[in-house]
């Protein structure tokens, strides 16, 4: 499963994509998962599977919705409490959960 993180400059989920990527690893689970900021989004978004939106952006979910929607790809908002390491499992069950609706 391809998954695109967009938070507020593709930097600050650096550390949560490396424990969602080091949970989907020992889980069994195939993610390739990179983290942009919000002026890459549209752009990078075509060919992935599922997009994630970052708490910090959240203001601006209905605009990424609508790409995703333009581009037939599910556009989902990461919980809080998901976006950390110590979250990770929680955000790959949200992940996990999408990709046994495809």
């Amino acid at each position: 499963m391809r998954v695109l993180m967009v938070c507020a400059g593709g930097m600050s989920s650096a550390i949560v994509v490396k424990a969602i990527k080091q949970e989907a690893d020992k889980q069994g689970f195939a993610l390739e998962i990179k983290a942009v900021g919000t002026h890459e989004f549209e752009n990078e978004l075509p060919g992935y599977d599922l997009g994630l939106v970052a708490p910090q952006v959240k203001h601006r979910f209905s605009t990424f919705a609508e790409i995703g929607k333009q581009l037939n790809v599910p556009v989902v908002l990461i919980p809080p409490t998901g976006y950390t390491p110590i979250g990770a499992p929680k955000v790959l069950e949200l992940i996990k959960s999408y990709a046994e609706s495809k």
